[in-house]
């Protein structure tokens, strides 16, 4: 039972990560190898406010979550008038300067050593109503005016300018998002863990994000969901397999991109409206039987 909740609590974090890489790069079509820099730039400096100035866990994560958003704003700015290539490229350096930023800030942040001692305030229930929020804001998202302007921008980006969308701006919209979410993803973990390691949140960290979005489906809500999920219990819950884990992930990969190229849901979404349809299809077909 212990290990299960573990799983969940673990598998609860990833999808407030996974939320935020849905709305970068399923809903706008930017790929970012530094979103995990956001998580650790979350967990280090929520952690540190608590340990240092004794702050409460709450105010803290306020606090680290803001301080990510005015990082990703600095970052952003260039970052969402490149192209899609660059990008990558451009936030995976960014993502390794703050790696290697968290080794140097040794005296604050513990260098090689990490963070001990963060109070282990965050259990199960609070991390599944945090990816419960997280998956409800990202649902909103996705269905305001801003979201569709976002699937505008992945479809056609000059055809979107041409009818009027400031790309730029709609774009950073969703970056800061993710920033947001990746950083409230880092507390949680600081916080539940009780200790913050600099090889926590490398460019893998944040391909594995971009994985999972892909397997479940990088145009479906409910795929990045599902893939979120299922790529961080299989592993957590099958130790022999975590050695193996990136060559499952390229496997999985390479089948997706063969026989799903748009991921398992492709664009289904769990709706109320998708359910009957799946239902009604399925008494059709009974019946033909």
């Amino acid at each position: 039972m212990r290990l299960f909740l573990y799983v969940l609590t673990q598998v609860c974090i990833t999808l407030v990560s996974v939320c935020g890489i849905n709305i970068l790069t399923g809903l706008t079509g930017m790929f970012s190898l530094g979103s995990a820099a956001f998580m650790a730039i979350g967990a280090y400096v929520s952690g540190l406010l608590v340990l240092r100035l004794g702050i409460s866990m709450y105010f803290a994560f306020v606090i680290a979550i803001a301080f990510s958003v005015c990082v990703g704003f600095i970052i952003g700015y260039p970052v969402v008038r490149l192209r899609r290539d660059y990008i990558s490229l451009v936030t995976l350096g960014f993502g390794e300067s703050i790696a290697q930023l968290i080794l140097q800030l040794s005296q604050y942040t513990g260098g090689a050593f990490g963070l001990i001692g963060v109070p282990r305030k965050v259990n199960v229930w609070f991390t599944l109503a945090a990816a419960i929020a997280a998956i409800s804001v990202t649902a909103w998202f996705k269905n305001s005016k801003y979201g569709r302007q976002c699937i505008a921008i992945k479809s056609d980006e000059l055809a979107a300018k041409a009818m009027g969308i400031n790309a730029p701006k709609v774009k950073m919209i969703a970056f800061l998002l993710s920033c947001a979410m990746t950083a409230f993803a880092g507390c949680l973990y600081a916080f539940y863990v009780g200790y913050v390691g600099p090889t926590d949140f490398g460019w893998k960290k944040s391909a594995d994000w971009v994985i999972m979005v892909f397997f479940g489906g990088v145009n479906s809500l409910t795929g990045s969901i599902f893939g979120g999920a299922f790529l961080t219990f299989l592993p957590q819950y099958m130790q022999s397999l975590n050695k193996y884990r990136y060559i499952v992930y390229a496997i999985l990969v390479l089948l997706i991109l063969n026989f799903k190229p748009n991921g398992i849901f492709g664009e289904w979404e769990l709706s109320r409206k998708n359910l009957k349809r799946l239902f009604a299809k399925s008494a059709k077909n009974k019946e033909r039987n």
